[in-house]
């Protein structure tokens, strides 16, 4: 391991530190991967597909070849509906499990594309749980699959995945899992954990830079997926297949992307894996929350469902607070923070993730604290009725 490989801010660059969920800080090794051109027909090129799929199926736990690992052109969203898409077939139903933002995106995903879909709606302060989850199951037997969102970034909540599976396998459903923020950092092991499908993106946990997602699905469920599709450029099974036969991808790749990918696998492999990454992301998270509680913030969730990737913190009640004012001081002084993404109270996030370490969410706590006395705010204490909204849903 080099210096290079150590840095959190690195003095090549004068760049905002990214306190959001993806896209966010790299590495500059990451970023100096890109400056090489390759050929998506070429057999090098070919070789690092295959070596970034290989070691994205190992972070999943899988030793006996039972999965395998799908890359998609496309943001996180391409990916999840590509997955929905084509793992789901067309007489299918599915129970969305929704606690937020992206959850709600899932089932509006499945309206336009026709399939049939029920919904648990937890709000913005609550995770489902696994007893509910198996009552709509016993209630509805035409339910095929349930769709889960492992970390909801519009909270920040980390969802209970284990939970949920052990009901949804317990019932004989099938699982698929939106794990695009939490993936890399979060353990998932196909081991522990039964689903027939994942998700996630480049530019989440493993730090990549955006352009792909991947979907890591048991080798059954996507030869069940044949001829499900809505899409032709969103199909899982025909991407899978294309490359099993001939080790390229269906259309244009990101290939600048993979490569940088690749070279983030590497830091992460070197930091320890999911256990040393999400050791790092805790640890932000800890020391940024005690720091910004101090000042007078209150977070969104209750500790116990407080994920590492990112937190909500209500927007202060001080009258002088106006969060756009708030955005820009920040930005200033080298941090881009996160808009909220509720619609009960305001509020805004910020992120763990990300080439950053505990001694960077310290400088972001004391610009933070410089933001409220440049802008005349003497407490950031939310509104009582934000407090009382949450306790009311909470309960």
């Amino acid at each position: 391991m080099t210096a290079t490989d150590t840095a959190f801010a690195d003095p090549r660059l004068g760049e905002p530190f990214l306190l959001t969920p993806g896209p966010l800080t790299t590495a500059f090794s990451v970023k100096e991967a890109m400056l090489r051109d390759w050929g998506s027909w070429d057999g090098d090129f070919r070789a690092m597909t295959k070596s970034m799929c290989d070691q994205l199926v190992a972070l999943a736990g899988d030793t006996r070849g039972a999965f395998a690992c799908v890359p998609i052109q496309g943001s996180g969203s391409f990916c999840c509906e590509a997955m929905l898409g084509s793992m789901v077939p067309q007489d299918g139903k599915v129970l969305v499990l929704a606690n937020g933002a992206y959850g709600l995106r899932a089932a509006e995903t499945l309206r336009v594309m026709g399939r049939a879909y029920t919904l648990i709606d937890k709000g913005d302060y609550l995770p489902p749980r696994g007893d509910e989850v198996g009552q709509a199951l016993d209630a509805d037997p035409a339910i095929t699959h349930v769709i889960a969102i492992h970390c909801e970034t519009s909270s920040g909540i980390l969802n209970p995945i284990a939970e949920i599976a052990d009901v949804v396998a317990a019932k004989g459903r099938r699982l698929l899992i939106d794990s695009m923020s939490a993936f890399g950092a979060v353990e998932l092991d196909v081991n522990r954990i039964q689903y027939d499908a994942m998700v996630s993106s480049a530019n989440k946990c493993i730090e990549g830079v955006p352009g792909f997602g991947f979907v890591i699905a048991r080798k059954t469920a996507l030869e069940a997926a044949k001829g499900n599709a809505h899409s032709l450029s969103l199909d899982v099974h025909a991407q899978w297949a294309a490359m099993v036969k001939t080790g390229q991808w269906r259309f244009t790749p990101p290939t600048h992307t993979i490569a940088a990918f690749l070279e983030a696998l590497r830091l992460h492999a070197l930091e320890g894996g999911v256990a040393g990454r999400g050791a790092r992301y805790t640890r932000n998270r800890d020391v940024m929350v005690a720091g910004m509680r101090a000042l007078g913030f209150e977070t969104l969730l209750a500790d116990a469902w407080l994920s590492p990737i990112i937190v909500t913190f209500f927007n202060p009640a001080h009258p002088s607070f106006v969060f756009s004012t708030f955005y820009d001081l920040m930005k200033a002084k080298g941090f881009i923070i996160y808009p909220g993404k509720l619609t009960v109270v305001d509020s805004f996030r910020v992120g763990c993730i990300g080439r950053m370490d505990e001694t960077i969410m310290r400088r972001v706590v004391a610009a933070a604290a410089e933001c409220l006395a440049e802008m005349g705010v003497d407490t950031a204490a939310p509104p009582a009725a934000a407090i009382a909204e949450r306790a009311k849903l909470a309960a």
